[in-house]
């Protein structure tokens, strides 16, 4: 069964983040949304409806039946066995929004659907940024579950020191975890498949460390955090979810944020996560063109793919980067940097684009990833146009 996950709701409310990705491909917990589903839903055969110049690189839907999804929740148990039983023609509504519904993508519409259902239960949504991280425990609990049920962990090494339960620690094949200290009372600590505890670590869960990432030397690791793959990671952080393929290897703290891939946070960055006054923080809506209330006390930085920040960079709470964005002036920069900024600063100069492809595809050459021709055409789309 082909998987089409949608992204006619939430793309724009995601921005800066899914500038560069549908919704679908965003990580939270240890899996990206795409990633639960295909666990869920026992497939591997996905597609995606997104963007027109995202298109190109996240494959279009066959003509067969599908089962269409609305990523970004956390089904319950007797919700996934709704979504299992629909039949041709059948939906699931919540909210009032079509949530799921088995269609046949060849001349898809509505009015294919005969069935509707409405869903009385309280669902995990993630409508914006900032609940990537706010629910990350959540999601960290969920994805623990679903990846580690009948399975057995490497065991942790005696040269670590260790608290709480330890049905709540998994360790995947060819992780190395050594001179560490690991708390799961506070949280569930997943370690994934090849990646690295370096010593001196102090971990307090819940955290999820994915395949091939690091936390270098002494650092310090407050839950819910989330690190996704090929990344290296110290100093401090608290609450925060990396994408994947970034870099904050040295000293400086970042908490309560979201930050995509190819991203590098140079030594000594720190990102304010509290106002002085104790406010609620307000962040940038792509949406509506405005700074609108979180809601939340504690917010730092939501940071799109391929930024940079110099070393001692200081972001302040409540920050906005965009795409390809280099920060490296001196003082606090604005709460929204724009896309492909060169310095940080309002008014700023925009990063010429060539010289944008050619940091892309040394770092992604760093980690044998291509830089390819699909991705320049999204960038540059980006540049012209958002």
């Amino acid at each position: 069964m082909q998987l089409v996950f949608s992204d006619s709701r939430f793309w724009e409310d995601f921005l800066p983040l899914t500038f560069t990705r549908p919704v679908a491909e965003m990580r939270c917990g240890i899996l990206t949304f795409s990633e639960r589903w295909q666990k869920l839903l026992e497939t591997s055969e996905i597609s995606f409806i997104t963007e027109d110049f995202l298109q190109e690189k996240f494959k279009k839907p066959e003509l067969v039946e599908s089962l269409f999804i609305v990523p970004n929740f956390l089904p319950t148990e007797k919700v996934l066995a709704q979504i299992k039983d629909l039949k041709l023609g059948e939906a699931l509504v919540y909210e009032n929004e079509l949530l799921v519904a088995k269609v046949n993508m060849d001349n898809f519409s509505l009015h294919q659907i005969e069935k509707m259902t409405d869903i009385h239960e309280e669902l995990l949504f993630f409508k914006q940024p900032t609940d990537l991280f706010f629910y990350n425990e959540k999601a960290i609990d969920f994805d623990f579950v679903l990846l580690t049920k009948g399975r057995t962990s490497q065991e942790l090494s005696e040269t670590n020191g260790f608290l709480g339960n330890a049905d709540d620690l998994f360790i995947e094949e060819g992780a190395s975890i050594e001179f560490s200290t690991l708390n799961t009372k506070t949280g569930k600590i997943y370690i994934g498949k090849n990646a690295e505890v370096m010593e001196g670590c102090n971990l307090r869960g819940p955290i999820a460390l994915c395949e091939e990432s690091k936390f270098n030397l002494g650092a310090k690791i407050y839950g819910a955090t989330t690190i996704g793959p090929h990344s290296k990671v110290g100093g401090e952080v608290n609450n925060i979810v990396i994408f994947g393929y970034t870099n904050k290897g040295h000293d400086g703290f970042v908490g309560n944020s979201v930050i995509g891939e190819w991203c590098n946070l140079g030594a000594d960055t720190n990102s304010s996560n509290l106002k002085n006054n104790y406010a609620e923080v307000k962040l940038w809506n792509y949406r509506t063109k405005r700074f609108a209330n979180t809601g939340l006390q504690f917010a730092g930085v939501i940071m799109g793919d391929h930024s940079k920040t110099a070393i001692n960079t200081q972001l302040n709470t409540g920050t906005v980067v965009g795409v390809a964005a280099n920060i490296f002036k001196s003082g606090f920069p604005p709460n929204l940097i724009e896309n492909f900024s060169w310095g940080g600063m309002k008014g700023d100069e925009k990063f010429k684009l060539e010289k944008a492809y050619e940091v892309a595809e040394k770092a992604m050459a760093r980690r044998k990833v291509p830089f390819t021709d699909v991705d320049r055409n999204i960038l540059k789309y980006i540049y012209q146009n958002l």
